[in-house]
């Protein structure tokens, strides 16, 4: 399967993930603030996610450099009544936007990891962040990991919570730092030790997002956020 193949593809593969995608984001909700931008929103499923989450929303931007993705957000909210006429879709990146404007909340899920000069990319978010505002990053950890499944989907490489903290600038400081999906972690290490498998099934994101992330729920807490799959960090603009 070439690069092309996999763009998008992988989106709705894992919009599947809805055990997953309700455990890291509820660890972010108390960090949403009423005007919010999201960058590289894709298919719009965290969009989707999050806007029935979000208490007292006045705007969210929905950025997405891919214009085949970017029109599939606004038709995957569309049943989002009370809060779609908020959302604005722009086909664009970050370092083009207008940094005038401030948001109490920015938004990179699976995202940093497609950006080659990620450190430039955080200063940008930041920047654009009202003081007080929070930078909210979810990435996959650990280049150990890193696949041709990665590279296929236009990964530049996976983070620990050491790599991902130090892209932080000094008028930032880091509120949550941890790893999440501890189980995940150790099924990924034995399919790329023994399975070497380059594409997750639809069968496996299933039986992973119904029976592992339950139990990597527990075991994370278990192991104080020590281990895992993903990385998540929030920060709070400061000055």
């Amino acid at each position: 399967m070439s690069k092309q193949d996999y763009i998008g593809d992988e989106l709705e593969l894992f919009s599947l993930a809805e055990n997953w995608k309700n455990y890291w984001s509820d660890q972010i909700v108390p960090y949403l603030g009423s005007r919010i931008l999201e960058v590289g929103a894709g298919l719009g499923g965290t969009t989707r996610l999050l806007l029935s989450k979000v208490s007292k929303l006045t705007d969210w931007i929905a950025l997405e450099p891919d214009n085949k993705l970017a029109e599939k957000i606004l038709p995957n909210i569309s049943d989002n009544n009370e809060y779609k006429e908020k959302v604005k879709v722009e086909v664009n990146i970050l370092s083009n936007f207008d940094k005038e404007d401030k948001f109490d909340s920015l938004l990179y899920i699976d995202v940093i990891e497609h950006i080659e000069n990620d450190k430039k990319e955080i200063q940008l978010a930041i920047d654009t962040l009202s003081v007080g505002g929070y930078l909210i990053i979810v990435v996959p950890a650990h280049n150990f990991l890193f696949s041709p499944f990665d590279t296929a989907i236009g990964h530049f490489r996976r983070y620990s919570r050491k790599s991902l903290a130090n892209l932080i600038p000094d008028n930032a400081e880091i509120v949550i730092h941890r790893y999440l999906d501890s189980l995940g972690l150790f099924l990924s290490l034995g399919n790329k030790l023994f399975l070497k498998q380059s594409y997750p099934t639809k069968k496996q994101i299933l039986f992973w997002d119904k029976f592992i992330i339950p139990v990597s729920k527990v075991l994370d807490r278990i192991l104080f956020f020590g281990v895992g799959k993903s990385v998540l960090l929030i920060s709070k603009k400061v000055r």
